[in-house]
């Protein structure tokens, strides 16, 4: 930087040299406009000012559209290097240098094509400037399009855009046309046909969800890609009517979906939605028996809803079953792991899981009056399950209540009311007025002569520390579930997460069948995971936050080592 500078009142009295062959070959074919816009920006270049083009297009009174779109024609020009668009950055060349020429178009070509194209925009009642008429021309001549085509493009323009009609919405609809190799009239009419057709289309599917606003490129970019994919147009709408309300992005998870299960037709989305609302309902109704919340309800049903109905559990039986497991305080895994017990046992029909949860509702009832007389006794299956043993040894209600009685007093009441009963089926004892007087006085011994065996000790103990492990991964892994179902609702996540898996299940056979593929398919796979990274970051998840983290990272919180050994912290606990 110099040692020295013009102060802003120098600057201001200095003088803009402008070019006498900008005055001569470019001033008379260009648009006031265009001329106020590069003379500012010259004169900018040469004060050095921080100035940016918003403030520049308020100074001169045009938009940052108009702005951008004069420097573009000052570039074909050759005058000016455009470095940036956003945010805008331009180099001024000189003129003497410029290789480009104003674009030389012979008026009497294209005569018809400008009274047609004026009186269009008449009835639009929309006016382009000179530059801008001048970028249609150079189009025209610069491409094959027939004139008859592009005035059928601008008059599309302006019955959507009406007032807000605009040069460059024409020629990049034009342009558009031109890279798909459509140049006639018939070729652009067929297009703008079917864009009409795919607009009433997705008019129709606004209506559905309740969206309020014209269509714009990324919602026909939906449409198309439901199209490719074989999606039936009726099997679209009827997706939009499943959900009823809501933006485009939640119509196409669906969707998307619908065609990972193959399912295309309007028959076979009519059916796969019917059944995903049975299985969602199933989702909801057992989450509100169990007591949790759940926000996403595509995991449960993939992972047990429907595992459950092809059991053959009907809804009846699984809120039945669940409001049992509520009891239990049980989350889905619990529950999932009850009935995998009960389908292995063959209790499937109502018959069955109603004869279950009335032996069960007995067990609970039993067990809350022994609470009343022991104090605290956990609810568990395991606890119900001892109940259930004693009924088997010919005990009524009343004698495992006086043995409760009898072991009020111990450390561990259920390890010791156990005992007794196992005492007194041994002696054969099953009413209270024949219970021994050895056996009852040594079973009202004071609490310092308390029975309890070295393996009911052990047992107790990793009883608790098996409790306690379980509780620290249902905590780890349910956190790092909840994660995912978060960052599974941002699309790029979603989209990225199904490419990763797609492509390591693709590179996997391209390894054995395929080897020269095996570039392109890492190449895809890295794009994948750093669209990914991309998509957490913006979210403020990390790679950590999807994997369960468990407090002692040696067992993953089991108490065990892969080897089989007991770890440090279950020796410890």
């Amino acid at each position: 930087m110099s040692f020295a500078v013009f102060s802003k009142d120098f600057a201001s009295n200095m003088f803009t040299s402008v070019e006498n062959q900008f005055i001569t070959k470019y001033l008379p074919q260009a648009d006031g406009d265009a001329v106020r816009v590069y003379l500012y920006g010259l004169y900018l270049c040469q004060i050095s000012a921080d100035f940016d083009a918003p403030t520049c297009a308020k100074l001169l009174h045009v938009s940052e559209q108009n702005l951008l779109d004069i420097f573009r024609f000052w570039e074909e020009c050759d005058l000016v290097r455009i470095l940036s668009h956003d945010p805008l950055y331009v180099e001024y060349l000189p003129v003497h240098a410029a290789a480009g020429r104003p674009k030389s178009v012979r008026p009497e070509k294209y005569a018809a094509f400008n009274r047609s194209l004026y009186q269009l925009l008449q009835r639009a009642q929309k006016d382009f400037k000179p530059y801008e008429m001048q970028r249609i021309l150079e189009f025209l001549e610069n491409n094959p399009m027939e004139q008859e085509a592009f005035l059928l493009v601008a008059e599309y323009c302006a019955k959507k855009d009406g007032t807000k009609l605009s040069a460059s919405h024409v020629l990049n609809k034009a342009a558009k046309l031109v890279r798909e190799h459509k140049y006639t009239y018939e070729q652009v009419e067929a297009d703008l046909a079917d864009f009409n057709t795919r607009e009433k289309e997705l008019s129709k599917l606004f209506a559905i969800l309740n969206i309020y606003r014209q269509p714009q490129d990324a919602d026909y970019a939906y449409l198309e890609k439901w199209t490719k994919s074989g999606m039936q147009q009726e099997a679209i709408i009827m997706c939009a009517q499943t959900l009823g309300k809501g933006p485009l992005s939640s119509l196409d998870n669906l969707i998307e979906e619908l065609i990972s299960k193959g399912c295309l037709t309007e028959t076979d989305t009519g059916k796969y939605l019917e059944r995903r609302k049975i299985l969602t309902d199933i989702v909801f109704k057992t989450a509100r028996k169990l007591g949790v919340r759940v926000a996403d309800p595509r995991t449960y049903r993939e992972e047990y809803a429907e595992k459950w109905l092809e059991r053959g559990y009907d809804e009846k039986s699984l809120l039945l079953l669940a409001s049992y497991a509520m009891k239990l305080s049980y989350g889905f895994p619990e529950f999932d792991s009850l009935l995998d017990t009960l389908y292995a046992e063959g209790i499937v029909d109502e018959a069955g899981v109603k004869s279950y949860c009335a032996s069960r509702d007995k067990q609970l009832k039993l067990l809350q009056r022994i609470q009343t007389i022991c104090g605290v006794v956990r609810k568990t299956q395991t606890t119900l399950d001892m109940i259930e043993t004693w009924r088997t040894w010919c005990f009524s209600d009343e004698m495992i209540l006086e043995a409760a009685k009898r072991s009020a007093s111990a450390s561990s009441p259920l390890p010791y009311m156990n005992k007794l009963l196992s005492e007194w089926k041994r002696e054969g004892v099953h009413s209270i007025e024949a219970i021994p007087e050895r056996i009852a006085a040594q079973s009202t011994l004071p609490q310092s002569k308390e029975y309890k065996s070295e393996a009911a000790i052990s047992a107790d103990a990793r009883t608790e520390r098996d409790r306690y492990y379980a509780a620290l991964r249902r905590r780890a892994i349910a956190k790092a579930e909840q994660t995912i179902a978060a960052a599974e609702q941002d699309r790029q996540f979603a989209e990225a997460e199904r490419a990763i898996k797609k492509g390591e299940i693709e590179l996997a056979k391209a390894e054995l069948f395929a080897p020269e593929s095996l570039p392109a398919l890492r190449a895809g796979l890295q794009e994948a995971r750093r669209a990914r990274m991309q998509a957490m970051t913006r979210l403020g998840f990390t790679e950590k936050d999807l994997t369960p983290q468990f407090s002692c990272p040696k067992c993953s919180d089991t108490g065990f080592l892969p080897d089989g050994k007991m770890c440090d912290c279950y020796k410890g606990s």
